[in-house]
């Protein structure tokens, strides 16, 4: 069992990626965590979301959550992005150092990656 003291340190260092996931922004990243997206790596990805939006500062502007199956399990891991006023963009086959990229190049720097899209995608 932990102490007062020490469970209070563990919620202190992770109210940042709580709020990540519970707040309200102008964008909104949604990571696939059904279990095929969980078996073809999604876990990486969405922590690496979490911990890339709060390191650049966009924790504002920004929310990751997770959702269910999103339908196309053949292109595992999906995450899904929306911006109001525009039209949704879903990365498909993703991973950690894409997540990286589209963080600072899409949701930083307002610029779809289109190579990782699903109208790019090979099955």
């Amino acid at each position: 069992m932990k102490s007062l003291a020490e469970l209070a340190a563990i919620k202190e260092k992770m109210q940042d990626k709580v709020v990540l996931r519970e707040g309200s922004s102008d964008i909104r990243v949604v990571v696939g965590m059904a279990t095929c997206g969980i078996a073809a790596g999604a876990r990486p990805v969405l922590n690496t979301f979490v911990e890339e939006v709060s390191s650049q500062g966009l924790a504002d502007k920004v929310m990751v959550t997770q959702t269910g199956c999103i339908g196309i399990c053949q292109y595992e891991p999906v995450v899904e992005v929306f911006e109001a006023g525009k039209d949704k963009v879903t990365y498909v086959k993703m991973n950690a150092e894409k997540a990286k990229e589209v963080v600072e190049k899409h949701l930083k720097g307002g610029k779809v990656i289109e190579e990782y899209t699903i109208t790019n995608a090979k099955a």
